[in-house]
C-alpha cells in the first residue's frame, strides 16, 4: 500500500463523513453549535486520524492514531444516540450512517488487531 487513501477503512470512513453531513442538515438550527458541530468533529476525526497515523511511519504511532480513530467512532455513535433520544432524528434517517459506522468500526478493529499481532 503506497498511500493511506488506498486503505478501505479510510475510504469507508470518508463515506461516513459524507453521510453525517447529510444527516446533520436535518437537525434543528439551535443545535448547529452543539450536536451538529460535535457529530461533524467526531466523524471528521476518524479518517483524519487514520491518515495521520499512517503518515507517522511508526507502528506504535500508527496504532495510537488508529485507537484515537476508534474512540472518535464511539464518540460519534454516542452523539447519534443522543439525537435519537431527544427525537431530533428518526432511526430511518440515520440508518445508512449507522450501518457505515458499524462497518468502519469492524474494519478499524481488524486493522488494529493485524498491526498489533504483526
Amino acid at each position: 500500500m503506497e498511500d493511506y487513501r488506498d486503505l478501505l477503512v479510510w475510504q469507508k470512513s470518508m463515506e461516513l463523513v459524507k453521510q453525517v453531513y447529510i444527516v446533520t442538515r436535518l437537525l434543528p438550527q439551535e443545535e448547529d453549535f452543539v450536536l451538529t458541530s460535535q457529530l461533524r468533529r467526531a466523524v471528521n476525526s476518524i479518517p483524519s486520524n487514520i491518515a495521520e497515523g499512517y503518515g507517522r511511519h511508526s507502528r506504535n504511532d500508527y496504532l495510537r492514531f488508529l485507537n484515537i480513530a476508534r474512540g472518535s467512532k464511539n464518540e460519534f455513535e454516542t452523539q447519534l444516540q443522543i439525537c435519537l433520544m431527544l427525537n431530533y432524528l428518526k432511526p430511518e434517517a440515520i440508518a445508512v450512517a449507522q450501518s457505515v459506522c458499524t462497518e468502519v468500526g469492524k474494519m478499524l478493529n481488524a486493522l488494529i488487531a493485524s498491526i498489533d499481532n504483526a
